[in-house]
């Protein structure tokens, strides 16, 4: 509740706060009660008729919460696998047992609690008689440290303390982190490299865990052969800057592994201050493939040599990262799938594919980065957003007309462009049509009621420039929400609306019950559905707080639909918990709806405020549209 909050940043009610988490109103208000207690003599969290919104405070109460109690089940945990990973002969369950002040049955349930942490990994527990031991590679064990330490970190925190708390929580020694890696990354410049500082925090905490595992007794192996130069230079690096600050002689083993994860993680792919690294031709040949089809599909300017070649070699960077199950994490994941919808569902088409071809798991984080090579790109080629006209009315006295246009152009050039001056007191205001009016004088009642008539004064003030502004992000808006609000009747049918989801169908049920209305329908068939479904295994479409909109890669309905799924209650949607649910169906002929539904719908879900009322009014497909059109029209 602390992060949701804080990530906010203004008044949320019990209501949608409860929605969020899946719990009551009343849990809502026990929450604030115990957060502000973690802050004596101040508020975390303060209340008032808007609901509840974070304080200064606020951290401070997050970081009080961080802190692990001794003897719970997360402490106990991390003691026991720590315990098994220091010692390779093993524990004996009742000798430790008794050293944690616990009966031998618990421990028994935490060893189980070890065996489903270990799920999917290479590691596993071998028992004899009453000792345990773990068994696994080395470099797997390590990973499991890290996995332990990643638990440990706030959700999108990768700051300096994030860092120290993740590594005190696994026994990792934590003191030096912060000079590590500001020395690290100072290096990696001095030597021409550009940094991925959204990675560097988390290849510092490996090499502090293979210190802390060189110290322990457990180093990797040397290699065999002559490594190549780049990657000999960044070993001696990391060597020499682990003796230093972490007191500890890595050999060259340790090194070599820990350059290539600084070469693949931290350094970004082609900054060097050298002849360019030429990407693998299988890779790059398959990064073409994946970009120009999403290209044509979603209808983005993204197939361009220069772009390929760069997404290249992070794509070949990436596959070296999944070989060694070293995945980066990226901070970004979160706002990036809110924010900017098309763009990472365009990254999530590349990634599919790519997965494929090369025969690698790409997971969220890693399809985020995608998605801020796709959003630099389109950045880079988009032609800028229309600038909105405006009329100025100031009648002529002297040179104030030409004052308050030199003023206007100074404060909001980049927001508007000034097409005309009417000097008249009586303009014929039906013939201004600019998208905005600014004027010095009263406008007649029949318009002044109009979002395009700002009243201003003839000396332009701060107040007036954020008036201006105001009124032109409100007509922006009613331009991106124009195109859904006129098709809302042509996308949302009769028949494909369901009020209430059942809870235990889950993501993939709820998927199949909502397509198989459309399905009905003859929009599509049942392949589109399971289509679908495979989408929503390569990344949650859940891109707010409120809604998921799953759909398939391909655009194979016979025309666009969109199916909808409501519910008061919360639903599980991979790690987010949805009200609203969007099946939305494309067709091939209609590809520029991808773009409106996916931009202007997710950005009306984003407003809390909007996402409830339709929640909460929306009772049938009629009413929900009413309300939908009704937040559209603001």
């Amino acid at each position: 509740m602390l992060g949701i909050l804080i990530r906010r940043g203004e008044w949320m009610t019990a209501a949608t706060l409860a929605d969020q988490l899946g719990v009551t109103p009343r849990s809502i208000r026990s929450y604030v009660t115990a957060a502000n207690a973690r802050v004596p003599g101040a508020e975390a969290i303060e209340s008032g008729p808007a609901g509840y919104r974070a304080t200064a405070a606020a951290s401070s109460a997050l970081r009080a919460g961080a802190e692990v109690e001794t003897g719970t089940p997360r402490e106990r945990l991390h003691e026991l696998v720590r315990a098994l990973l220091d010692d390779g002969s093993g524990v004996d369950v009742h000798t430790t047992a008794d050293r944690m002040h616990v009966s031998s049955a618990t421990l028994e349930a935490d060893l189980g609690r070890v065996r489903a942490l270990l799920n999917g990994t290479e590691l596993s527990l071998a028992r004899s008689g009453s000792v345990v031991r773990l068994t696994g590679s080395e470099l797997a064990q390590r990973r499991l440290v890290s996995r332990l330490a990643h638990d440990e970190m706030d959700e999108g925190a990768f700051d300096l303390e994030a860092l120290r708390r993740a590594a005190d929580a696994v026994a990792i020694p934590s003191d030096a982190l912060g000079a590590f890696k500001s020395d690290l990354v100072a290096r990696l410049g001095e030597l021409g490299y550009f940094v991925n500082e959204f990675a560097a925090a988390d290849v510092v905490l490996h090499i502090a865990i293979a210190a802390d595992r060189v110290a322990l007794g457990r180093a990797l192996e040397g290699v065999h052969g002559d490594p190549e130069p780049v990657r000999a230079r960044l070993a001696d690096l990391v060597g020499e800057l682990t003796s230093r600050h972490f007191g500890v002689d890595l050999g060259q083993g340790d090194r070599l592994h820990l350059a290539a994860l600084v070469l693949t993680r931290i350094v970004v792919p082609g900054s060097r201050e050298e002849p360019a690294i030429a990407p693998d031709p299988l890779i790059l040949s398959a990064v073409r493939v994946a970009v120009e089809r999403a290209a044509a599909s979603y209808l983005v300017d993204i197939a361009h040599d220069d772009f390929i070649d760069r997404l290249a070699l992070h794509v070949q960077n990436l596959v070296h990262r999944a070989r060694e199950q070293a995945w980066s994490r990226n901070p970004l994941t979160r706002t990036l799938k809110s924010a900017y919808p098309m763009i990472f569902d365009v990254a999530v088409s590349i990634a599919s594919e790519l997965a494929v071809t090369l025969a690698v798991p790409i997971h969220d984080d890693e399809i985020a980065y995608i998605a801020m090579h796709v959003g630099g790109r389109l950045e880079r080629s988009r032609r800028a957003e229309t600038m909105l006209t405006a009329t100025i009315v100031c009648p002529g006295y002297y040179e104030l007309q030409e004052l308050l246009r030199s003023s206007i152009d100074r404060s909001l050039g980049r927001a508007i462009e000034v097409i005309g001056v009417e000097t008249r007191v009586d303009p014929d205001w039906d013939l201004l049509d600019s998208d905005l009016v600014l004027t010095t004088i009263e406008p007649p009642v029949r318009v002044a009621g109009s979002d395009r008539m700002v009243r201003i004064q003839p000396f332009l003030s701060d107040s007036d420039v954020e008036r201006v502004a105001a009124a032109a992000s409100r007509v922006r808006r009613s331009r991106r929400l124009g195109r859904l609000r006129a098709e809302l009747d042509r996308w949302f049918t009769p028949g494909a609306f369901l009020r209430g989801i059942d809870l235990s169908r889950g993501a993939e049920g709820t998927i199949r019950d909502l397509g198989d209305l459309l399905v009905a329908q003859g929009v599509i068939d049942h392949g589109y559905v399971e289509s679908a479904i495979e989408r929503e295994r390569l990344s949650s479409t859940a891109f707010t707080d409120t809604l998921a909109v799953p759909h398939a890669l391909k655009m194979t309905a016979t025309r666009t639909a969109i199916a909808l799924g409501v519910s008061e209650t919360p639903v599980a949607w991979g790690d987010a918990r949805v009200n609203v649910v969007a099946l939305v169906a494309f067709s091939e002929s209609d590809r520029p709806a991808f773009q409106t539904v996916f931009e202007q719908l997710v950005e009306v879900f984003g407003e809390p405020d909007s996402a409830q009322r339709l929640v909460r009014r929306g009772v049938d497909l009629s009413s929900f549209l009413d309300e939908l059109a009704a937040v559209i029209d603001g």
